[in-house]
This record gives C-alpha cells, structure tokens and sequence, in this order.
C-alpha cells in the first residue's frame, strides 16, 4: 500500500501517522542541534579563555604588570634606604645623646620620617605579596627564567621577600 492510496480511503489516518513520524523526528533534530550548540558554545567559551589569557597581548599585559610592580618595589626599598640614612644621620648628629635632649624639632622630624617609613614599609610588604601570589599563578609562569618574552634580557624575581625592620 503506498500513503497516496491510504489518503483517498482514510485521510485522517494517514495525516495522523505522517504526524506521528514528524513529531519524534523533529524532536530528534531539535535535541541533536541543542547538545551540537551546546558543545560549541563550551568550546567558544574555552577559546575565549585560552585567548584571555595565552594571546600575546594577554602575556605582554601581565609582564608589564610584573615588570611595573617589580619597578615599584625597588622605588620603595630605596625610598626605605633613603629614610634609615635620614634617621642615621639625625642621631649621629646628636652623638647619642638621649632622644629628651633633642631639639623639639628633631624630635618632631625623627617621629615624622619613622612613621613615613613605616608606612613605605607595609605598602611595600602588600605590593610584595600580591606579586609573590600572582606569579605562583601557573598562567604567569612565562616571567619565570627561560620563559622570557623575545626582547627582554633580565629574568624578573621569583619573590620579593618582605620587608622586615629588625
């Protein structure tokens, strides 16, 4: 029997049948194109991330920031060298005479840079662990010695130790 001689003599049947197989087909092809979307949407979404963080711009970002933040711990423990022979000098100055026997002044000044230094000290020792967390990051391993990007000849530190006034 074909469907055209089913027609004539039962059309409802027939359209019903016809109805019965387009319905899970369609189904089907629904389900198939969401799972292939939904797949290609996990891929597009890995590239994104692989180009986020592997693309040459991303790794010549992240070793600017190294390279800035490395630049800026060496400002603050010169600007830490620049307040001990500030300190030094004031008290050689005085020849070890007791801090009371200063010039209100002096004293003033010695309180002054300490209290500066101190806070050059913990800006310094926070700057050194954000940068200590970032580069035990495995997607900023390439700042590591032997890694280094074409054009850079000096390897940045591994750690910055913090600051520590004994």
């Amino acid at each position: 029997m074909s469907w055209q001689r089913d027609f004539e003599q039962k059309p409802r049947l027939t359209i019903f049948r016809g109805f019965l197989w387009v319905l899970p087909l369609s189904f089907a092809l629904w389900l198939a194109g969401g799972i292939v979307g939904h797949f290609t949407a996990v891929s597009n979404n890995a590239n994104q991330v692989v180009r986020q963080e592997f693309y040459p711009d991303a790794l010549l970002r992240k070793y600017s920031w190294f390279k800035d933040t490395a630049a800026g711990l060496d400002k603050k423990l010169a600007d830490l060298k620049v307040y001990d022979t500030r300190i030094q000098q004031l008290r050689a100055d005085y020849n070890g005479a007791a801090r009371k026997e200063w010039a209100r002044e002096d004293r003033e000044q010695l309180s002054i840079w300490q209290s500066e230094k101190a806070g050059v000290a913990a800006s310094y020792n926070s700057l050194a662990a954000e940068y200590n967390a970032q580069m035990s990051k495995f997607n900023w391993r390439f700042t590591n010695v032997g890694d280094l990007p074409p054009g850079a000849t000096t390897p940045l530190p591994r750690a910055f130790k913090p600051y520590l006034e004994e």
